[in-house]
């Protein structure tokens, strides 16, 4: 025991759970304001946004940051190898944002009208991104880097702060803009990232003084490539359909409907942490390393044996606790939530199922096969979103979600089944 109390895994893993409970206690309160001052159709304003900024700092990173992890890990000790990766990355990264930025900054009224609808102007929240995002862009790789030198601890740390930061900018501006200032919190918030990991990165490395362009190595992207192709099928096409999916019950039923799909799709979020937590800090490096159908099968069966249960206890009490924790985040507009809670648990316990098998894409990069299971479970979604809201209303969203989780799940299971059985 004191082996184990005195590792640095321990002492990692204990830090990385403080910042989870920080992370989803400043969601939870988070939650509640929103829940306060824009009420379910502010809410559903916010999930839009969430979804277009997801896909949106995806696109500005170029997936690269797994990349970044891995190269720089790889070749720290070659300075000179580094200081290429680091220039090339950059270079690209602070190019891709600065372009994004320009469309937004000039277009505004144009993803305004796209995001949220005719009915909302919300023009200079757009415009606003435009100025966040290359610092957001450069906090990514920063973080990325400091990472891949094996400083945990200081990314752990990072990610704390600038948690706590964005609930004091989203306190600040909500209560003096209400649906607005939410609005705007979500842009500026990710940007005010780059002071805190500048502050930590500077104190490992110099890393701007050894960008230069002459050291640029387009040699470095094409490597990264299969981790962006990956990343951009999922975090990118990902926010725009459920984006998709809730115009569509906006259109179809009305704004509060959507507010409220947001809402229980938050407090999924809140749940699911834990398991994607688990998943990328002990998982997805054991498979990694595994060695052979027996190793892996192994590390399958561990999941399924020791964490799956667990989970499945705890979305149990969170169903039975659903009243309860819809007084205690929101308020009494949201009860209408609780109709949601059955099928959208139902299709997590799936998800989680299925997110061992998933992790495998990434641990042996079977890339081909990660995109295309990507966009058929993502097109299902959306097409039978759209059939069976006109059947079941709001409640049909979930049931599509579930449906989808379970046969994604199926197709999983057969496409790995000789590591399984």
């Amino acid at each position: 025991m004191k082996k184990i109390y005195k590792s640095q895994l321990f002492k990692i893993s204990s830090l990385n759970s403080l910042s989870i409970i920080l992370k989803i206690g400043i969601g939870l309160v988070t939650s509640k304001l929103l829940a306060v001052f824009v009420g379910p159709s502010g809410m559903a304003l916010v999930g839009n946004l969430r979804n277009f900024m997801s896909s949106l700092e995806t696109v500005s990173t170029l997936g690269f940051q797994n990349g970044i992890v891995k190269y720089v890990a790889e070749i720290q000790k070659d300075k000179l190898q580094l200081q290429k990766f680091i220039s090339t990355v950059f270079i690209s990264l602070l190019i891709v944002a600065l372009l994004l930025s320009g469309m937004l900054y000039f277009f505004a009224v144009f993803w305004n009208h796209k995001i949220f609808g005719n009915d909302f102007e919300y023009d200079f929240v757009f415009k606003a991104l435009s100025l966040a995002l290359p610092w957001y862009a450069v906090s990514v790789f920063l973080v990325s880097v400091l990472n891949g030198l094996g400083n945990f601890k200081k990314v752990i740390w990072i990610n704390s702060i600038g948690n706590t930061i964005g609930l004091l900018v989203s306190i600040i501006l909500m209560l003096k803009y209400k649906t607005f200032g939410a609005l705007l919190s979500i842009v500026i918030s990710p940007a005010l990232l780059f002071f805190v990991a500048f502050y930590f990165v500077n104190r490992e490395i110099a890393v701007f003084k050894i960008i230069k362009i002459a050291t640029f190595d387009f040699g470095f992207i094409k490597n990264l490539s299969s981790y962006s192709l990956m990343a951009l099928a999922s975090s990118v096409m990902g926010p725009l359909v459920f984006l998709m999916v809730r115009n569509n019950i906006i259109q179809t039923l009305d704004i509060n409907q959507a507010g409220f799909w947001e809402t229980m799709t938050r407090i999924s979020t809140y749940y699911m942490l834990f398991v994607s937590t688990i998943l990328t800090v002990y998982f997805l490096p054991k498979l990694s390393t595994a060695k052979g159908n027996q190793e892996t099968k192994n590390i399958f069966w561990s999941y399924y044996k020791g964490i799956l249960p667990v989970f499945v206890f705890g979305v149990t009490i969170i169903y039975f606790s659903r009243f309860f924790i819809i007084k205690l985040l929101f308020t009494k507009e949201f009860l209408a939530v609780e109709s949601l809670f059955f099928w959208q648990l139902m299709g997590d316990v799936l998800k989680a199922a299925s997110l061992i098998l998933g992790y495998q894409f990434f641990a042996k990069r079977l890339t081909a096969a990660f995109i295309i299971s990507e966009l058929v479970s993502l097109a299902l979604f959306y097409f039978l979103s759209d059939y069976l809201m006109g059947c079941y209303g709001i409640q049909g969203i979930v049931m599509a979600q579930a449906l989808d989780n379970f046969v994604y799940l199926l197709i999983l299971v057969v496409y790995f089944r000789k590591s399984l059985f």
